[in-house]
C-alpha cells in the first residue's frame, strides 16, 4: 500500500470519504490531524515512507519525506515552502486557493469598515466606560476608490463586496490576464506607483516571497493619498512595518486594518498596538465558522485527481510562489 498522510483536521465524513477515494488505488490514508491543538504533532517516522501529505509539513520535517511526491497544503498561501526552495524539484505543490475567498474578503472589509468608521476608537472608549465622540469624522465609503493589491480569489471576493457598497475598484496584479468581474480597471505591478495616488483605501491580499517584501515601503506610503486607509490580509511582510508607523503617527495614513503584520506575531512594544487608528488581528481572516469544509472539499477533489492519475488543481509556480 502506498501511503498518505493527511495532517489538516478533518471531520468524519471528510475522513470516510478520502478514504474511499483512495482505497481502490492502493493508497493508505493516516490521519494525524487535531482540531483542538491546531497543526498535527508529526515527526519523521511519520513522514518516512509516504508519498503525499495533505495539510502541514514543517519544514524540518521535509528531509525526512524521501518519498514524497505531492504536498497538497490547506492554505491558500504557500511562501514558507517556497520563499527557501525548501521541497525538492520532483515534488507538487498545491495550495488551497478557493477556500478562503468567502473568509478572508469578508474580514478585510469588516476591517475596511471599522477603520473608514474609526470603530476602534469607539471600541477603546467603551472598554474605559468614556462617552466620547472623538477627534475626526467617519469617511464615507460608497463613492471611494478602493485599490487592490491582488486579483484572486480573495482579492475578486473583496472587490465584490466593494464594489456593492457603492466604490470604484481599481486592481493590481503580477500577470497580465483577463480582467474579473466588479473590477473597474486594472493594472499591472509596475503601474503601482502611477495609481496609488488615486485610492483612499488600499487593499493587499498578495502572496509572500522577495517579490513582494516591503513592496508598500515608505516611498509607497508617501505615494498613497493624504487620509486614506491600508488593509493587509497578504502577508504582513509586504508593508515596512517601521515606515507604516512614521506614515500613520504624521497623519498622511489616517488608518490601518491589519490581520498580518510584520513581524508576526507583533512584538509587544511595537507602536501598532497603542495607535487608535489602527486595528489589529491575529491572521485569523481564514477562520470562518464552516470554512473547514470548503478547504476539505478542495483537498478531497486532488486527493481523488492524484489517485487516479489525473491533473491537479491548484498547482503552484514555486519560482513565483502561487
Amino acid at each position: 500500500m502506498k501511503k498518505i498522510l493527511v495532517t489538516m483536521s478533518v471531520d468524519d465524513s471528510y475522513r470516510q470519504k478520502m478514504t474511499e477515494a483512495a482505497a481502490p488505488y492502493g493508497y493508505e490514508l493516516t490521519f494525524k490531524g487535531n482540531a483542538s491543538k491546531g497543526n498535527a504533532d508529526i515527526d519523521a517516522d511519520d513522514v518516512k515512507d509516504v508519498c503525499a501529505v495533505l495539510g502541514h509539513l514543517p519544514a524540518a520535517l521535509i528531509p525526512a519525506a524521501k518519498k514524497l511526491e505531492w504536498l497538497q497544503t490547506q492554505s491558500a498561501g504557500v511562501d514558507r515552502y517556497t520563499s527557501a526552495s525548501l521541497l525538492p524539484e520532483n515534488v507538487v505543490l498545491t495550495n488551497a486557493v478557493g477556500g478562503y475567498g468567502v473568509a478572508v474578503s469578508e474580514h478585510m472589509t469588516a476591517l475596511t469598515l471599522a477603520v473608514m468608521k474609526n470603530l476602534p476608537v469607539y471600541s477603546a472608549n467603551q472598554v474605559r466606560h468614556n462617552w466620547l465622540r472623538g477627534t475626526k469624522n467617519a469617511r464615507q465609503i460608497e463613492g471611494a476608490t478602493v485599490l487592490v493589491l491582488g486579483m484572486g480569489n480573495i482579492g475578486t471576493n473583496y472587490a465584490r463586496q466593494m464594489k456593492g457598497l457603492g466604490c470604484h475598484v481599481i486592481g493590481v496584479r503580477r500577470s497580465n490576464k483577463p480582467m474579473p468581474e466588479f473590477f473597474d480597471e486594472q493594472y499591472l505591478l509596475e503601474d503601482l506607483d502611477r495609481v496609488l495616488p488615486q485610492a483612499d483605501i488600499v487593499a493587499m491580499v498578495i502572496p509572500g516571497g522577495h517579490q513582494t517584501a516591503k513592496l508598500m515601503d515608505a516611498h509607497r506610503l508617501s505615494l498613497m493619498k493624504e487620509g486614506s486607509v491600508i488593509v493587509n490580509a497578504g502577508r504582513g511582510v509586504s508593508i515596512d512595518t517601521a515606515a507604516l508607523v512614521e506614515a500613520l503617527r504624521s497623519g498622511h495614513i489616517s488608518g490601518a486594518g491589519l490581520d498580518v503584520t510584520d513581524p508576526e506575531p507583533l512584538n509587544e512594544d511595537n507602536p501598532l498596538w497603542d495607535m487608535e487608528n489602527v486595528l489589529i488581528t491575529p491572521h485569523i481572516a481564514g477562520m470562518l465558522e464552516g470554512n473547514r469544509d470548503r478547504v476539505s472539499e478542495i483537498l478531497l477533489e486532488n486527493l481523488t485527481r492524484f489517485c487516479k492519475g489525473e491533473p491537479l488543481r491548484n498547482i503552484v509556480d514555486k519560482q513565483l510562489g502561487y
